[in-house]
């Protein structure tokens, strides 16, 4: 099936158009985006302003219609961390349901780290044993720690590089007393999130995902994006520190500049990079694998999922007779309820 995926986040909206099916690797067709800052268009009482609705509205009308010319038979709209702390979020999610039919679903902290738990676990299988994961948005950290398809634990922190970069960093370039001082309260926040983590297990595997690890592993080395999403690219703890001296010198048109790096985030990519240092650091991380896939690819996959755990009833297969003439013990196996529930 043809799927839309609408990720309506603090700095953009971006639709992905997938060919997906039970089973098998979910393709993209096309990819939207589209600048927002929503969580820029709030006003001191945390309400989204009326030029922020209707900017949102506008692009939301614009992805639906992108999504039925390109013959989506189902379109997964979600809302992050700006709506899901905007005091007027019901009212905003009803106009964009009455403007454009398009029913968005605010997801919390926790269903984002573990959708986005799934997405790792599916890129990297099994053999890659337990899996600690970060991933950075513009308004909220994920971190989730698990050995099976579910995590064990998954928390979600108010530490987006979008939020503490108005918060701490709003001069540009940001200085160093500020980047020290966000530095410092980044280690004590994270203090008792990376205990919980760690009491789960040692991980074999720790991974990073989102835009903002994308770009700091580039700017350290990692390999392009037309390199392609199989090739290996890592982020060491060393080459984060030397690359915050470099660019926490720098205005945010200069790190625009920077290969892989888009005007959109240049603003935001030092809060991103020591929140990224501050989480490794807490956990004990010398280096992070870099995941293509995050949140957008762990909903089409939990709603593969569903679909086939909803699919037909299996019929009785029946085993060897025995002299009897009836099945004998253990010869045939019953697929009860969903596929995937077997009795024998």
């Amino acid at each position: 099936m043809r799927l839309g995926v609408l990720d309506v986040g603090s700095n953009t909206v971006h639709l992905l158009v997938v060919d997906a099916h039970r089973g098998g690797h979910p393709m993209p067709m096309s990819s939207t985006k589209a600048t927002l800052r929503l969580a820029e268009n709030m006003d001191q009482a945390g309400r989204i302003t009326e030029a922020g609705a209707q900017r949102l509205i506008g692009i939301i009308a614009e992805c639906a219609r992108v999504a039925k010319t390109s013959e989506c038979v189902e379109l997964m709209p979600f809302a992050t961390s700006a709506l899901r702390e905007a005091t007027n979020s019901d009212e905003i999610l009803a106009r964009v349901r009455e403007s454009t039919g398009v029913d968005l679903q605010v997801l919390s902290g926790v269903d984002e780290a573990r959708s986005t738990f799934l997405a790792v676990r599916r890129w990297y299988g099994w053999s890659a044993g337990r899996i600690i994961n970060l991933d950075i948005g513009g308004g909220s950290l994920e971190m989730t720690n698990g050995g099976d398809e579910e995590p064990d634990v998954a928390v979600s922190l108010p530490l987006g590089a979008g939020h503490l970069t108005r918060v701490y960093l709003s001069e540009d370039p940001p200085g160093k007393r500020r980047v020290a001082k966000l530095r410092d309260w980044l280690e004590a926040e994270l203090a008792v999130p990376a205990k919980q983590l760690i009491e789960a297990g040692r991980p074999d595997l720790a991974v990073g995902t989102s835009k903002t690890f994308r770009s700091l592993a580039r700017l350290t080395g990692a390999a392009p994006s037309a390199a392609g999403p199989r090739v290996r690219r890592t982020l060491t703890s060393s080459g984060l520190r030397q690359l915050i001296a470099f660019i926490s010198r720098m205005t945010a048109s200069d790190r625009a500049e920077l290969e892989g790096v888009s005007s959109d985030r240049s603003q935001q990519l030092v809060a991103g990079a020591l929140v990224a240092e501050a989480s490794m650091r807490a956990l004990s991380l010398d280096s992070l694998e870099i995941c293509p896939w995050a949140l957008r690819e762990g909903l089409i996959l939990r709603k593969l999922d569903t679909d086939m755990n909803s699919g037909p009833r299996a019929t009785y297969i029946p085993g060897p007779a025995a002299e009897d003439g009836k099945p004998a013990p253990g010869g045939g196996v019953a697929l009860s309820g969903p596929i995937g529930t077997v009795s024998s």
